[in-house]
This record gives C-alpha cells, sequence and structure tokens, in this order.
C-alpha cells in the first residue's frame, strides 16, 4: 500500500538541525514497515501548527495532501500536534477526504476519532492554561513573590521529568523491539508491569506522550 510521509517542526533552529526530523522519520518508517505501507514520497515543513488557517502558512502539507489524493493514499504522521494544535484546523483537513494515519495511535483509528483526539488535546491545552493562571494569581494574593525562585523551581521540575525520561528509553526501546508501539499499547503495558509514572500513579496516553516527547 502507497502512503505518504509528512513531518513538521516549529522552528527555523529545528529545522536546520533535524532536531525532532529524524525522530519523526524514523517513527512513521518503522510504523510504515509494521504495517505494510511503501512510503512513496516525504513532505517536512518548518512552521508553527497554531491556527485553524494554519494550511495557508504550510504548502508542504498543501503538497503533501495534493500527492496523497493523487495516488489516492494516506498521509502518515508520527504524532496527531504534527498536523495541527487547533481542532477546527484539523477538522478542515477532513474535508479533503484525504485520509490520516498518526503512527503512535496505531493504523486503526478513523476520522472521527481522530477529531475527537484533537478535540481533547486542545481542551487539556486550555485546561492547563487556566489551571495555571489560576495558581499565580492565587500565589500573587498571597504575597508570594514570583520570578527567580518560580523559574528554579520550574527548571528542576524540568529536569526532573527529563531524568525519569532517560531512566525509561532502555523499556521504551524494549517494548518497540517487541512490536509494542502505540502510546495505548505502550501505556497497557507499562501498568501491566506495575511501572509507576513520576507521580506513582497509572499510564494513560497522555502521560505516555509527554514521556515520548521527551526522548524525542
Amino acid at each position: 500500500m502507497q502512503a505518504i510521509f509528512y513531518a513538521r517542526v516549529s522552528t527555523q533552529q529545528q529545522g536546520k538541525s533535524g532536531l525532532g526530523l529524524d525522530a519523526q522519520r524514523e517513527a512513521v518508517e518503522r510504523f510504515a514497515a509494521s504495517n505494510g505501507y511503501s512510503l512513496e514520497a516525504g513532505f517536512v515543513e518548518v512552521e508553527t501548527g497554531k491556527g485553524h488557517d494554519a494550511l495557508v502558512r504550510r504548502p508542504k502539507l498543501a503538497e503533501a495532501l495534493a500527492t496523497a489524493k493523487r495516488l489516492k493514499a494516506p498521509v502518515i504522521v508520527a504524532k496527531l500536534d504534527r498536523l495541527g494544535r487547533d481542532v477546527h484546523f484539523i477538522s478542515g483537513l477532513m474535508v479533503n477526504r484525504v485520509p490520516f494515519i498518526v503512527a503512535e495511535l496505531g493504523p486503526n483509528v478513523d476520522p472521527f476519532m481522530l477529531h475527537i483526539y484533537a478535540s481533547l488535546a486542545e481542551k487539556e491545552r486550555k485546561l492547563i492554561s487556566e489551571r495555571t493562571k489560576a495558581a499565580l494569581a492565587a500565589a500573587k494574593r498571597g504575597g508570594k513573590k514570583l520570578g527567580r525562585h518560580g523559574a528554579a523551581l520550574a527548571h528542576k521540575h524540568r529536569e526532573d521529568a527529563e531524568a525519569f525520561a532517560a531512566s525509561m528509553r532502555p523499556t521504551i526501546e524494549e517494548l518497540r523491539a517487541a512490536g509494542i508501539s502505540t502510546v495505548r499499547a505502550i501505556a497497557d503495558e507499562l501498568n501491566r508491569r506495575a511501572v509507576p509514572t513520576p507521580r506513582g500513579g497509572r499510564w494513560h496516553t497522555r502521560s505516555v506522550q509527554l514521556l515520548l516527547q521527551r526522548l524525542r
């Protein structure tokens, strides 16, 4: 089966260095090989994924759509956010009647479910933003000084998260080598093995997604 590869990074610096692109290409190539797809063409974009009008600013995605439509093939991306971070944009892509496959979600996620995943991701981002603003406002009202201490704390949290991700790399590589490569499958296997999250809880698709992002 033919397929088209599409990858996106958000900054010129990432585009020049290849940071993130190699990981996306590797994920898609691994998925294609496991599911019988032949990648006929690849398109790489350096552009933000924000905004419902992002397609106007992303000519490579437009080329990928046109090529896929001509070949009657799907477009495969490594992660849903490589298509976009706006649910209206994702919905607009469905109008083109070109199937999209998200490697980390597996081969059986239909357009309707992609729309649901995009809606959940957008809602989660809004909730996180609202909670962060509310926490900062409450801290200010309580007389807590924000700034250097807050930045240091954020840096410490980031270091802890990256250290945990590094400790999980061998396990993730082992799972992938065994054919366990989708986010849901990884979460289920980690829970089956009683591997705790950084906070000692159970794994869900979102926590696995965050882990894989840090391992890119």
